[in-house]
């Protein structure tokens, strides 16, 4: 009974750390990026405050959720930190407790967190992006230039029965098959310039692009202004979403399924399983930063260097999440399978960590 109680008041100071941790980053991730939506606001064009507030609020999920692992690190050394300055890492090491007898519970919220983040807080946060993304459209979609200065204008060559055509979007939501701030260039069978079309959005049906709002211009004749204008295209969904759509919008649960279509397709998969893969490994990236923290949080108050092992631990944590970036893009530039591009450097990590407790623990 005696051994469970402990356990129980472990994992809570773990618990409650991480999500003091949590709170604070999300705090400061919304205050920045609300702020940099008002100063967007004030220079291109007025947006009600609580359209801001609402794109602030549904982005927040998505760059939170990069901050979990890191947020565990950190949360991780203060509990450990604030349990050996009140001298109950002593007390428990007099009462014949290992290391990893007190760090159990926290190893176990470690992993519970790390599997909520994947298959419940993941799809939270790509159904808030998505509608964001969405939001966000229509509150700028008529400053082209703010939506370029953001985002960069992205380009997609396409054919259809209409003829080769080249489609520039200033901004891509719904994964890509909604565009804001387009721009279309005509060619002919020959390759021949026939027109160009500028309109404020066009949504991808079943083998056309639905243009609203177009202007065309002809060569040698005045603008028409069409309310909708219909541009045939042989694009899939699933190849426009690999061209244009962005991975923060898709769900843990839809990636096995996105990633079926597109092996189907003949389209790169790269990036689809390594995100799969990313996700897959964050119980056990959860679990590895606990281990990392503990390596420097395990000295004692009295013997001084707590800013030492504090530095140490961050900067350790730094190059983690550098070196996992790192090997990220090694997988999606192909060079190596997607899940040796991720697992490796958790479980590098994870043995390092590992090694050093043994050794602190044992000598």
């Amino acid at each position: 009974m005696g051994t469970r109680t402990l356990g129980l008041y472990l994992a809570g100071r773990f618990l409650l750390a991480i999500i003091i941790t949590l709170v604070v980053c999300s705090v400061l991730i919304f205050l920045i990026d609300f702020v940099e939506l008002l100063r967007q606001s004030s220079k291109y064009g007025e947006v009600p405050i609580l359209t801001l507030v609402s794109i602030a609020l549904l982005r927040l999920p998505a760059y939170a959720e990069f901050l979990v692992g890191f947020a565990v690190l950190v949360a991780s050394i203060a509990a450990l930190l604030q349990l050996s300055r009140r001298s109950e890492l002593v007390v428990m090491r007099a009462g014949g407790m290992s290391v990893w007898q007190f760090l159990r519970p926290g190893l176990v919220v470690a992993l519970i967190v790390g599997v909520f983040a994947a298959t419940v807080f993941n799809p939270l946060a790509a159904a808030g992006r998505s509608e964001a993304e969405s939001l966000f459209a229509e509150a700028f979609g008529k400053e082209s230039n703010l939506l370029r200065s953001r985002s960069g204008q992205s380009w997609l060559r396409q054919d259809g029965a209409d003829g080769q055509s080249v489609i520039g979007a200033a901004l891509a939501s719904n994964r890509g098959l909604t565009l804001t701030g387009v721009t279309v260039f005509m060619f002919d069978n020959d390759g021949h310039f026939v027109e160009q079309v500028d309109a404020g959005r066009a949504d991808l049906r079943e083998g056309y692009w639905e243009v609203k709002d177009a202007w065309v211009v002809r060569l040698g004749q005045e603008p028409e202004k069409y309310g909708t204008y219909l541009l045939s295209t042989y694009l899939t969904p699933e190849r426009v979403s690999d061209a244009l759509g962005t991975l923060s919008s898709v769900s843990f649960w839809e990636l096995p399924g996105l990633i079926e279509v597109a092996e189907k397709a003949k389209l790169s998969t790269d990036r689809l399983r390594i995100q799969y893969e990313a996700l897959m490994s964050r119980p056990l990236l959860c679990v590895a930063m606990v281990l990392l923290a503990a390596t420097v949080s395990l000295g004692s108050f009295r013997s001084g260097g707590i800013q030492t092992m504090v530095i140490t631990g961050l900067v350790g944590g730094f190059g983690f999440f550098l070196l996992s970036e790192v090997s990220r893009q090694i997988g999606v530039a192909g060079l190596a399978p997607p899940w040796v591009a991720v697992w490796l450097p958790v479980v590098l990590v994870m043995i390092v960590s590992a090694t050093v407790l043994l050794h602190q623990e044992d000598g």
